[in-house]
């Protein structure tokens, strides 16, 4: 493909920062969290790379996700992480997609969809208040899937409302919610193979968290899962970089003004490049009024003027700027790198926002 704005993506990161963080959660194993295409990475390479770092399972939003890892031929274990609708679980069942249960309602669909001896995470809410199963409820639910010839029990989780902010005590109350819940369990008779409560910012900050396995995420690209954790995970490495060339230059004289809403006058005359991406693309229209900046010639040059559709303007200054000059948006660049964190910084919005907003119409092309 021939577009001049595409995105590169480093398995061999994913491969490292999957590897460092089994180091960092040992003895529990990693299961990577690939969804929302490998939250905006690929899937199916962030779920191969993923497996070769030594990830033990992958984990997915949808049953189509997990539906199209099996089509690529992935066949490691692979978590649905949420309740599907009745009309997905035949195509859960038939690719052996481990599902999550936290209703009577979900364990019947199974049980329609043809399920036999399927596997079942049981999901507990224990202050997400998001999606799961009330603790008092754990036991009955536990209980009839035992007794269900569709399902069996192999796992029971719970999710993590602040695990980013360490000193926010709201995960010690979860964390001791879950131990009740767990021991409540184990006085019922059960004793599943998987227990789960730690994501990415868990599995760094808080060790009680890890359980059997960690569900890694945002990390596994390299990317913080928030500012109270950065001091921990310095050894990531971002797996995703975003480009394009320069697709026209103009000059342009003090007191004129530029794109939609003409928002942005200059005080001085200028040379302006143009870059074939917009907030179609993930670029948020907003950006220009953050203050984002794009690496060109190895300078930062602030982005001037609305973030249109499908193009993006630049202050380049006094510089000689040529059509077909490679810009970085993401990545580095001579002595300077912008990262997905420094956007979501200015954006008031976090990393995990900008990589998944990346859109499909642009080429991942692995490095």
């Amino acid at each position: 493909m021939s577009r001049w704005a595409w995105a590169e993506v480093d398995p061999g990161a994913i491969t490292h920062n999957v590897e460092l963080i089994r180091r960092t959660v040992a003895p529990s194993s990693v299961w990577a969290v690939v969804k929302a295409d490998g939250y905006g990475h690929g899937a199916v390479v962030a779920g191969r790379a993923a497996l070769a770092g030594g990830a033990e399972g992958l984990c997915v939003a949808l049953v189509q996700e997990g539906v199209q890892l099996r089509a690529a031929g992935i066949e490691a274990p692979i978590l649905v992480l949420s309740e599907q609708p009745p009309d997905e679980l035949a195509d859960a069942v038939r690719n052996r997609l481990q599902s999550t249960v936290y209703s009577a309602d979900q364990l019947h669909a199974l049980a329609l969809a043809g399920a036999v001896d399927h596997p079942v995470h049981l999901k507990i809410d224990t202050g997400m208040r998001r999606v799961g199963a009330s603790p008092d409820e754990a036991v009955m639910l536990a209980d009839a899937i035992v007794a269900s010839p569709a399902a069996r029990l192999a796992g029971v989780f719970t999710h993590l409302a602040v695990a980013d902010d360490p000193n926010d005590p709201f995960t010690a109350k979860q964390l001791d919610l879950f131990d009740e819940v767990l021991d409540s369990l184990r006085a019922a008779g059960h004793h599943p193979q998987l227990v789960h409560a730690a994501n990415s910012a868990g599995g760094f900050a808080h060790p009680r968290s890890r359980h059997s396995l960690v569900r890694a995420g945002i990390a596994i690209y390299g990317i913080s899962p928030g500012s109270g954790v950065d001091h921990l995970v310095g050894g990531l490495r971002p797996a995703l970089s975003l480009h394009a060339r320069v697709s026209h230059t103009k000059r342009v004289r003090a007191g004129e003004r530029i794109s939609y809403g003409l928002r942005h006058g200059f005080t001085r005359d200028t040379t302006v490049a143009t870059l074939p991406l917009g907030y179609a693309d993930g670029v948020p229209r907003r950006s220009f009024a953050a203050g984002s900046e794009v690496l060109l010639g190895g300078k930062p040059r602030r982005i001037v003027g609305v973030v249109t559709m499908d193009q993006l303007m630049i202050d380049c200054g006094d510089d000689a700027v040529a059509v077909g000059d490679h810009a970085v948006l993401i990545g580095s660049q001579g002595a300077h790198t912008t990262t997905a964190e420094a956007w979501a910084q200015q954006l008031d919005t976090i990393g995990y926002e900008i990589v998944c907003g990346i859109s499909a119409r642009l080429e991942r092309r692995s490095v």
